[in-house]
């Protein structure tokens, strides 16, 4: 599959339907290690005996959160704090538009071998 790469106009335009799902996806994802950590004290307990039926819902939630942006080719950096950078090109290299949940429009860049502590403005 040939990475996607985004202009800074489609990277936000994407951005209304991620301040949607960036946050179901945390939720999912307290949900899922919620489940978990039920699950393991009681197999602990007693053996098991845990219904799991909140852990696959969970799973799945957080499974197709993570699909959706994937088939997007959007990278989930940080997913408590909605943290996604967008491939994007500059100067002819490859760079990552970087983007957090609570911010406005995509305003900043860093290279592919940096993080979000090396973000500069577009």
């Amino acid at each position: 599959m040939n990475e996607r790469i985004y202009s800074p106009a489609e990277a936000n335009a994407e951005l209304g339907e991620l301040r949607e799902r960036l946050p179901r996806l945390r939720e999912a994802r307290h949900a899922l290690i919620a489940s978990s950590e039920r699950i393991t004290e009681a197999v602990g307990a007693d053996g098991g005996g845990v219904e799991g039926g909140d852990w696959f819902r969970a799973q799945q939630a957080l499974g197709a959160e993570v699909r959706w942006l994937a088939d997007r080719g959007i990278l989930l950096r940080d997913p408590e704090s909605g943290l996604i950078d967008f491939p994007y090109e500059l100067e002819g290299r490859t760079v990552f538009l970087c983007w957090k949940l609570g911010e406005g429009d995509i305003g900043y860049y860093h290279e592919t071998h940096a993080g979000y502590g090396s973000r500069k403005p577009l």
